[in-house]
C-alpha cells in the first residue's frame, strides 16, 4: 500500500497537497553567520578557520560569536586585546575548559601573546586552581607551543631559592594585600594552622609572584579571573578586587575583565563576582544602602 501525499478539500472535493511537517520547518529556517564585525574579530583571532559548530549548529554560533566577538568587544576596548586574551586563558582554567583553552590560546599567541607570558599564565594558576586541574592545561600548552615550533624548557623565570622565597614571599604578598592584612592573617590564624600562612607566603607569593615573565599587575588580573571562573571563591574573589587595586588596576579595568570572561563564564559567576567587586569598590554613583531601623 502506499501513503497518500494529498486530501479531499471537504469544500471542493478537490485534492489538496499537504506537506510534511518537518518541510515546513525547513523552509522557514534562514541561513544563520555571524555579522561582520564578529566575522572580522573571529578572522583576526582564527585566520582561515572555520568551525564545525557553524555547520551544525549555525544558529547557536551566530548569537555566540555576535556577542563574544562583537557585542562583549564593545565594552571592552579599553582593555588591550593581549590582556583579554591572557584573562580569558586564566579563566579557562578556572573552569576546567581544556579544549575551548587549546582553540583560544592558538589565538592569543596568533595576535602576540608570547610563549613565555602562555606559560606563566598557566604556572599563576597552580596555588589557585591546584596542580589537580591545570596538569592538563600544563601539557596542552606545551603541545601547542611544540606544534607551533617552540623549544621547550623555556629559559627560567625563578627569582628566589629555598632559602629566600618565604622572607621574599612575605615581602611581596605585603606589597600586594597590604601590611595590615598579611599581619592579621597571621594574627588570626590559630596555632595548629599557622603552618598554612607560611605556606602561602611561601609557595604562593615567594614562588609565584616573584617570577619574571608577567608584571604583578597582570599576574593579579590573571588571579582576579581565574578566582571569578572558580565559583565559590567570593571571599578571594574580595581579598584580590583589593589586591589589583594596590597594584594599580582600577574598577573600570575589573569590570572590563569580568565583561570579557561573560561569554566563558556564564552570568551567575559574572554576576557574584561584579557583587564581590560593588563591595570592595562601589561605583562611583551607587548609592550606599539605608539603615532599616
Amino acid at each position: 500500500m502506499g501513503m497518500s501525499h494529498g486530501s479531499a478539500d471537504p469544500g471542493t472535493g478537490e485534492a489538496q497537497s499537504i506537506r510534511p511537517p518537518h518541510r515546513v520547518l525547513e523552509a522557514a529556517v534562514t541561513v544563520r553567520e555571524p555579522n561582520e564585525a564578529a566575522a572580522a574579530a573571529h578572522e583576526r583571532l582564527f585566520p582561515g578557520h572555520v568551525s564545525s559548530l557553524a555547520v551544525t549548529d549555525p544558529e547557536l554560533i551566530e548569537y555566540f560569536d555576535n556577542f563574544a566577538f562583537d557585542e562583549v568587544l564593545r565594552h571592552t576596548s579599553d582593555l588591550p586585546e593581549r590582556t583579554r586574551l591572557m584573562t580569558q586563558l586564566a579563566a579557562m582554567i578556572g573552569v576546567g575548559a581544556v579544549a575551548e583553552y587549546r582553540i583560544m590560546l592558538g589565538a592569543a599567541l596568533t595576535i602576540g601573546v608570547t610563549p613565555v607570558e602562555a606559560k606563566e599564565i598557566v604556572y599563576q594558576a597552580v596555588p589557585y586552581a591546584g596542580m589537580a586541574r591545570v596538569f592538563d592545561f600544563l601539557h596542552a600548552t606545551n603541545e601547542t607551543l611544540t606544534d607551533r615550533g617552540v623549544r621547550l624548557p623555556l629559559e627560567g623565570r625563578s627569582t628566589t631559592t629555598p632559602a629566600t622565597r618565604r622572607a621574599e614571599g612575605l615581602a611581596v604578598q605585603k606589597r600586594i594585600v597590604g601590611d595590615e592584612t598579611v599581619d592579621a592573617l597571621y594574627a588570626n590564624a590559630p596555632k595548629d594552622e599557622q603552618h598554612v600562612q607560611e605556606l602561602l607566603s611561601a609557595n604562593c607569593f615567594g614562588d609565584h609572584y616573584t617570577r619574571t615573565g608577567l608584571d604583578v599587575p597582570t599576574r593579579e588580573l590573571l588571579t582576579f579571573a581565574m578566582l571569578a571562573a572558580l565559583g565559590g571563591a567570593d571571599a578571594q574573589v574580595r581579598g584580590h578586587v583589593a589586591a589589583n587595586l594596590n597594584v594599580g588596576n582600577t574598577r573600570a579595568t575589573l569590570i572590563a575583565v569580568l565583561t570579557g570572561l561573560l561569554p566563558f563564564i556564564g552570568y551567575p559567576r559574572t554576576l557574584n563576582a561584579l557583587s564581590a567587586l560593588d563591595a570592595v569598590t562601589p561605583s562611583p554613583g551607587a548609592q550606599a544602602p539605608k539603615e532599616q531601623g
